[in-house]
C-alpha cells in the first residue's frame, strides 16, 4: 500500500526530529525541525522538515520575520490549516515573552545618577508632576517601581498607607523617592521635604528606610541625599 502520509512516526530513525531531541538534546535540531515538532505532519507531497523549510524561506530564514506572521498569512501554505498555524503563532509568541523577560536586568542603585538613569526617560519629560518610589532589595537593586500619584506633591496625595504596603507585598529593605519638576527648575519645595521627612520617620519605624528622593527634570537632578537634606 502506498504510503500517503509523511507523518512523523514514518520517518527514518535520524530523520524524527522529537526522537533526535530526546536522543541528541533541543540544540542539535534545526530551525525547520523545531517547527517540524511543533506542526506534526506534512502533505501528501512533502514531509514537515520539507513544509517547515519552504515557511522559513518564504520569512527569509529569519525566525523574528516568522514570528510576526499572523495565522491567515500562515494558512497560506498548503498543508497548514488553522490548527498548526495557531500552534506556530503561539510558540513564537512564547518565544518573544520569554525574550522580553530575558532583558529584563535588575538595576542596581549605585548613585542619585543611577536613579536619574532610571527615571529620567519615564518622567522626565511629562508636562505634570509625577511620584514614583523605587523599591529596592538588600542588594540595592530595584526589585519594583510604582507611581504613587500624579499632578502633585501634598501630603494628601502621596498615601504613606500605600507606600508601605507595596513595600511589604515585594519585601523590600529600602526605598528611594523621586518625582519630576516639569518647569526644570532643581529646588525642592516645602512640601517635597515635608513628604520626605514624613516618609523617613516612617520608614525608620518599619525598618524600611529612604535612601534618598531626587527630583528629576529632562537634562539634570536634585538628590537629597547628596545635599544632606535628607
Amino acid at each position: 500500500m502506498e504510503q500517503t502520509s509523511f507523518s512523523i512516526k514514518y520517518w527514518a530513525e535520524d530523520d524524527k526530529p522529537r526522537e533526535k531531541l530526546m536522543l541528541k538534546g533541543k540544540h542539535i535540531l534545526s530551525d525547520a525541525e523545531l517547527i517540524a515538532i511543533l506542526i506534526g505532519s506534512g502533505s501528501r507531497n512533502e514531509s514537515a522538515v520539507e513544509l517547515s523549510k519552504r515557511i522559513l524561506v518564504s520569512a527569509n530564514n529569519n525566525l523574528n520575520t516568522l514570528g510576526k506572521l499572523s495565522v491567515k498569512q500562515l494558512m497560506d501554505f498548503k498543508g497548514i490549516g488553522e490548527a498548526k498555524a495557531i500552534t506556530i503563532v503561539a510558540a513564537a509568541e512564547l518565544g518573544r515573552r520569554r525574550r522580553a523577560e530575558e532583558s529584563i536586568e535588575l538595576h542596581k542603585i549605585t548613585s542619585s545618577k543611577a536613579v536619574f538613569e532610571i527615571m529620567q526617560p519615564i518622567i522626565g519629560e511629562l508636562p505634570h508632576e509625577e511620584f514614583w518610589v523605587l523599591y529596592l532589595n538588600n542588594s540595592n537593586k530595584v526589585i519594583y517601581k510604582s507611581q504613587i500619584s500624579k499632578g502633585g506633591i501634598t501630603g494628601t496625595v502621596v498615601d504613606l498607607r500605600i507606600i508601605f504596603k507595596l513595600a511589604l507585598e515585594h519585601n523590600a529593605t529600602s526605598m528611594i523617592l523621586t518625582h519630576n519638576h516639569p518647569s526644570g527648575k532643581l529646588l525642592a519645595s516645602d512640601a517635597d521635604k515635608q513628604i520626605t521627612q514624613k516618609l523617613k520617620l516612617a520608614g525608620q519605624q518599619l525598618d524600611i528606610p529612604i535612601l534618598d528622593h531626587i527630583i528629576i527634570t529632562e537634562n539634570d537632578y536634585f538628590s537629597f541625599a547628596d545635599h544632606g537634606i535628607l
